[in-house]
């Protein structure tokens, strides 16, 4: 019975714990504390030296519980990054993940072995362990913090931190092997390199292809879809692991392609994932909180002070401005991007494979990076909102629109029933109008549920059901809640479709995020092209305003009584000039 007793006193404490971390990151979020922080701080008052007086030493335990919280990390990443924002930003994102790293490791261990009094490749590798940046303290605090980043380079912050963790994980391991006695040639360390990242890359493509296939076409009952998502993205990263390859790009990847194909229950693997990789991050950073003794890390302060300063204000600017130069990044760009470079638990997690193997100093390394961790999340983390304003890299976004009520539609995949509470203020009700690929099905008033028909217009306080494709339906938010323009055209809300000539220049900047300088923004789209082309408007002549192309498409006695809105690429630009030569020759014949 005692036996257990003491297993229900340690559920209770665990329980207890993770409670209390939960509960406080409503402190964090308050008062903008990071919320690593937060966790790491109550894992050490829960341990040895602590009022908690809980002696942990598993570092196994720790370690296999930081890998399963990264995949899901990055793997909950991964699903939430568009492939062609991806696209746009893998060059300089892809430098920073690899030559960024290597860059940063090498500023850092001329410090590390002045400061800490180590061997230049004991230098190195720890200048290795605190090179990259951490994919959960990144996502977390570009979402929380009310940061609405220029989307280049919210971009590549958020790529590059997503798929930094694989090279300072192989160069960790290595660095670790040879310290180790097993000396390896160069050339078979890039080989070793190439083939972690091709075979997983492999292994995530096809492995991302491979769950979004299972999720669309196999009868799964709707509750059990999320659980396998997560469960197979800890599938491929362990299968990447047991092939030498590397787990943690696999399952990046692999997040990226589900995220990126259409499926009937994507908002609910998004929701799971939520939770599951929230209380993955509370438990990996408590128990790497509880590795560390509070008492010994004074000794190792002023030291691990000295290089954290050197990685913040030398090695990651240097990084950023070598591998960000040839990509056109502005000044200010690459100076925010340097200061982002925040630091969380992945550098505590690759601290912990020295302690894993017994490494001679492995001690010196952890402590260190935990220190370079905390002063990261101090300093960075909490002026990030600052700088980003300082350098108007950013405006603050509004809050979340939470609202929205997805209803998967069995039996197909394409469309999706999404509801939304009419509130007073909302673009929807002041402007009347939504993009054509959303088709308005029920709407709910006084309690009764009434066809478009039967409600005979919408009022304050119905709630209306749309039908909409299930890669667009969260555009929709912007219809229903009372948010600024954003900042550049959503392609989700774009595309082949058209609006009236009734609708005014107003109404699509603030829906569409289309603006016209200086323009009046009472004009109406038909009033618009009369001003461009005179009193008849040719069908199909095209005004480009920004990265946008209004295109006349029917026209009635010379007024344009409908508008096509496309993004202006570059096949729609050349389109464009054609047909606009083409108007401007028969114009010509005319006079």
């Amino acid at each position: 019975m005692a036996a257990l007793d003491s297993i229900s006193i340690l559920i209770l404490l665990g329980s207890m714990l993770i409670l209390t971390g939960i509960l406080s990151s409503l402190i964090a979020l308050r008062f903008g504390a990071p919320l690593l922080l937060v966790f790491l701080i109550l894992g050490m008052l829960a341990g040895e030296s602590g009022p908690g007086g809980i002696r942990f030493d598993n570092v196994e335990l720790a370690y296999t519980v930081g890998s399963v919280a990264l995949a899901l990390i990055l793997f909950d990443g991964g699903l939430r990054t568009r492939l062609a924002t991806f696209r746009s930003v893998l060059a300089p994102a892809g430098m920073l993940a690899t030559v960024g790293v290597v860059v940063t490791a090498a500023l850092v261990a001329p410090a590390a072995v002045v400061a800490v009094d180590l061997t230049w490749l004991e230098g190195l590798l720890l200048g290795t362990i605190v090179a990259s940046t951490d994919a959960a303290a990144v996502f977390f605090l570009m979402h929380s913090r009310g940061l609405r980043l220029r989307p280049r380079v919210g971009a590549t912050i958020e790529v590059e931190s997503g798929t930094n963790d694989p090279i300072a994980i192989f160069l960790t391991i290595v660095l670790v092997e040879i310290l180790l006695g097993g000396e390896k040639p160069l050339f078979e360390v890039a080989t070793l390199l190439a083939r972690q990242a091709t075979f997983g890359a492999v292994v995530g493509m096809v492995g991302g292809a491979a769950v979004a296939f299972v999720m669309n076409r196999a009868s799964l009952p709707q509750g059990l879809v999320a659980p396998f998502a997560a469960t197979a993205a800890l599938v491929i990263f362990s299968f990447s692991a047991i092939l030498e390859a590397s787990g943690f790009l696999a399952v990046y990847l692999a997040g990226l392609i589900v995220g990126n194909r259409s499926s009937r229950t994507q908002g609910t693997v998004l929701d799971f994932l939520d939770a599951a990789t929230w209380l993955g991050q509370i438990l990996m950073f408590v128990l790497l909180g509880l590795l560390a003794w509070p008492d010994r890390l004074p000794e190792r302060l002023l030291p691990a002070l000295a290089i954290a300063f050197t990685l913040m204000l030398i090695a990651r600017p240097a990084a950023v401005f070598l591998c960000l130069t040839p990509f056109g990044f502005s000044l200010r760009e690459r100076l925010f991007i340097s200061w982002v470079g925040l630091r969380g638990a992945v550098g505590i997690f690759l601290a912990s494979i020295p302690l894993l193997v017994g490494l001679p100093k492995a001690q010196i390394f952890f402590d260190v990076a935990f220190v370079v961790v905390l002063v990261s999340l101090l300093v960075q983390g909490w002026s990030i909102a600052f700088a980003a304003r300082r350098l108007r890299i950013a405006k603050k976004r509004p809050e979340v629109f939470r609202p929205r009520v997805e209803l998967v539609l069995p039996g197909q995949v394409a469309q999706e029933l999404v509801g939304y509470p009419v509130v007073s203020g909302s673009p929807f009700l002041r402007r009347g109008i939504t993009p054509p690929w959303a088709k308005l099905t029920l709407v709910v008033r006084d309690r009764r549920v009434l066809t478009p028909e039967e409600a005979r217009g919408i009022h304050e306080g119905d709630h209306v059901y749309l039908l909409a494709p299930s890669d667009k339906a969260q555009a929709l938010d912007r219809f229903f809640a009372d948010l600024p323009p954003p900042s550049s055209p959503d392609p989700r809300l774009l595309g082949d479709f058209f609006v009236g000539g009734d609708v005014t220049l107003g109404a699509l900047s603030e829906l569409y995020g289309v603006e016209f300088p200086g323009a009046n923004k009472d004009m109406t789209l038909a009033d618009f092209f009369a001003r461009r082309f005179g009193r008849k408007t040719p069908p199909g002549a095209t005004v480009t305003v920004g990265a946008v192309a209004l295109v006349a498409h029917r026209v009635k006695d010379g007024s344009v009584s409908t508008v096509g809105l496309q993004l202006a690429g570059p096949e729609i630009v050349s389109w464009r000039r054609r047909i606009s030569n083409r108007i401007e020759w028969a114009l010509g014949r005319r006079r």
